[in-house]
């Protein structure tokens, strides 16, 4: 009987999962909604006291993303003073959402990839990943790999859609 043999990884196909460029940090958020006049606005006297006695170690290592869920004009200077505190402490901080800040950790972490590995390669990327916003990540990992590899395909190695193929 002849021994069967796993072709896929006698191939030099490489596989890549986007899983890979999930965020590990924790993220939270912080909203400023809670530092409002009546819910309504800003009052710096009172913003800058509350910049002073926030503990901001317990943001230690996290990645934050600060927002305001009040429909309310926040002055610009206001994040600026947050991002300021927030500066050695927090590993990433964006203004915006959740959903912003994943995006940003995975261009991140896909910014990082060495390619060296990658060379002339022939790339599949799964199709199926547990990760926020798959479309960005896969549009973000062709632009970082198209310049040094021969070809990049979609889905498994069994049933590939073709994306690139260097002329």
């Amino acid at each position: 009987m002849e021994e069967i043999k796993n072709k896929v990884k006698e191939s030099s196909l490489i596989q890549m999962d986007l899983a890979h460029f999930k965020p590990k940090e924790k993220i939270v958020g912080l909203d400023l909604a809670d530092q409002l006049w009546q819910g309504l606005v800003l009052k710096e006297k009172d913003f800058r006291t509350w910049i002073k006695t926030e503990d901001w170690e317990t943001y230690e290592n996290l990645a934050v993303y600060i927002h305001c869920s009040a429909d309310a004009i926040v002055p610009t200077w206001a994040y600026m003073l947050i991002g300021a505190a927030l500066a050695n402490h927090a590993s990433h901080v964006v203004v915006g959402s959740m959903l912003e800040l994943e995006k940003s950790l995975i261009e991140e972490n896909i910014d990082k990839l060495d390619l060296s590995g990658f060379q002339d390669g022939k790339v599949i990327v799964k199709g199926c990943s547990d990760i926020t916003c798959p479309e960005f990540a896969m549009v973000k990992l062709v632009q970082k790999l198209q310049p040094v590899v021969q070809s990049i395909m979609y889905g498994e190695p069994c049933s590939t859609v073709p994306i690139y193929k260097r002329k």
